[in-house]
């Protein structure tokens, strides 16, 4: 039996298959879980009201498969900011937040991803960096009272691109269900440029991280490099991850409009198993 979870993040995927297509092409192409997206969009935010009759069915759906939601991302609060200016903006931000932890505990989705921003669209402050520590301590208790894992990822800008950064607030808000989920990427630009070395950098969150994304990228460049097409050594970072314990893993890439998206899905599978395999030993 492995020692190893490997997820899918679902936007890798056609957002004009069903579920169940999507649980299946995972699956196919070789992975152990797929990571749902709770994005800025309308139609990602009304997931999280889904009926009991639509959850039910969900999990039927992951069962007859054979593949769970392991993961969630919650990546809506870049725009519903948690440490935003606007309080409607701040609100809608706590609600989406606290009904994606119950549609994760639901769905048996065991860490919730939410982005290292205290804002996004607009400039941080010493109130937005207040008011986010505030609302994630708000948030920690949420997901204390529902048993769901917190995961703060690390982000492209200056507010929380580090794990050391991260680290300040797990500290703060001191929760066994607020974690760090980093992204290996984001991580790799923030060392190029700071000149740190970034395993230093995912060390300072030993017994701290839930997971880690594995996302190419190139200085300046977060979203959409093929894998092999930038600078992250993924060879070196799970090495790393994995003499800290860690055991879970997601591919995150996007899919834009290619015809051979399948074929994507299991080069990223099989390329990042093959370094699973060298740690197996």
């Amino acid at each position: 039996m492995k020692s190893y979870s490997l997820g899918l993040y679902e936007k890798a995927m056609p957002n004009s298959l069903s579920w169940r297509e999507k649980f299946q092409a995972a699956k196919e192409a070789g992975y152990d879980y797929v990571e749902i997206s709770i994005d800025a969009t309308e139609e990602k935010i009304s997931r999280i009201y889904m009926t009991k009759e639509e959850r039910f069915e969900m999990v039927k759906t992951m069962y007859e498969v054979g593949l769970p939601l392991g993961t969630m991302n919650v990546s809506a609060l870049t725009k519903y900011s948690l440490g935003n200016d606007k309080p409607d903006y701040v609100a809608r931000g706590m609600e989406i937040l606290e009904k994606s932890i119950e549609l994760a505990a639901d769905l048996g989705v065991r860490v919730v991803m939410i982005p290292g921003y205290d804002v996004y669209y607009e400039p941080s402050t010493l109130e937005t960096k207040a008011r986010f520590l505030e609302n994630l301590k708000k948030a920690a208790r949420m997901a204390e009272r529902a048993g769901v894992i917190l995961g703060l990822e690390t982000m492209e800008n200056e507010f929380m691109n580090t794990v050391e950064k991260a680290m300040k607030y797990v500290t703060l808000c001191d929760s066994y269900y607020l974690k760090i989920y980093p992204d290996i990427g984001n991580m790799t630009n923030a060392a190029v440029s700071y000149k740190m070395d970034v395993l230093e950098d995912l060390e300072l969150g030993r017994g701290n991280i839930t997971s880690l994304h594995l996302k190419e990228t190139k200085p300046g460049i977060y979203r959409e490099v093929p894998y092999g097409e930038g600078h992250v050594d993924f060879e070196a970072a799970i090495a790393k991850a994995w003499e800290m314990g860690i055991r879970r893993y997601v591919t995150e890439f996007w899919y834009t409009g290619e015809d051979n998206w399948k074929e994507d899905l299991v080069f990223a599978a099989e390329k990042m198993k093959k370094i699973f395999e060298q740690q197996e030993g």
